[in-house]
């Protein structure tokens, strides 16, 4: 059974997502928070496994509470006009983000990924979370990405772009269980915990813009 705390100040949102969680039989809602403050003091007193977290919140906001959280996993609620907010989140520690409008079974698929170690990005998204202020990120500190093989980095260009495993593997004419090797290797090599950071680094290191198109295929290049 998958524990879910769900985290935001608005009751009727909070209603809806416990409802649609609670028809699934592998979830269960074991708490709820109206704020990160409530959400914090809760988390001492029941075991949860992802936590479903609003940014914009009184007392204390979700970036600043996913920082504080060690345990569970936090999966991000985000709309466009709060794209900063999701994305200090995501640098705080969040497995990543969706849009508050998410359709419900995206909603407790995300929530089974990231409860399995995955991460979530919402690939429709990426792009607009980050081309508001893309030109602000520091490049200060960050790894080498020189470590990576040339595969490695063209796997990471992919996830970047908000490409899922299963994407990347027929882009690229791999299997799937390739592609988890691959990016493994480039969380190892970096430093990096999950592949919501991985957006962060490439974006950072200024190796994808928001304009970016996607590369045409190997496939393609031949025709």
């Amino acid at each position: 059974m998958i524990r879910v705390m769900l985290v935001d100040d608005q009751q009727l949102l909070r209603a809806g997502f416990k409802m649609v969680l609670g028809a699934q039989p592998d979830i269960e809602v074991v708490a709820e928070a109206s704020d990160g403050v409530t959400a914090l003091e809760l988390l001492k007193q029941v075991e949860v496994d992802v936590v479903l977290m609003d940014v914009r919140m009184p007392r204390m906001d979700g970036v600043e509470a996913t920082r504080l959280i060690e345990g569970p996993k936090v999966l991000i609620l985000t709309t466009f006009d709060l794209d900063e907010y999701a994305y200090a989140a995501i640098k705080a520690g969040a497995s990543g983000f969706l849009l508050k409008d998410v359709p419900p079974s995206d909603l407790v698929s995300a929530i089974r990924s990231v409860h399995n170690g995955d991460s979530v990005m919402a690939p429709s998204a990426t792009r607009r979370l980050l081309a508001k202020f893309a030109a602000q990120l520091t490049t200060e500190r960050l790894p080498d990405g020189s470590l990576l093989t040339a595969r490695e980095q063209e796997v990471m260009m992919l996830v970047a772009r908000g490409l899922s495993n299963t994407e990347i593997a027929g882009r690229l004419d791999l299997a799937e269980a390739t592609v988890k090797t691959h990016l493994g290797r480039v969380l190892a090599k970096l430093g990096l915990r999950d592949r919501a950071q991985v957006v962060v680094y490439a974006y950072e290191a200024g190796l994808v813009v928001p304009s970016d198109r996607l590369p045409p295929r190997p496939q393609d290049r031949l025709r």
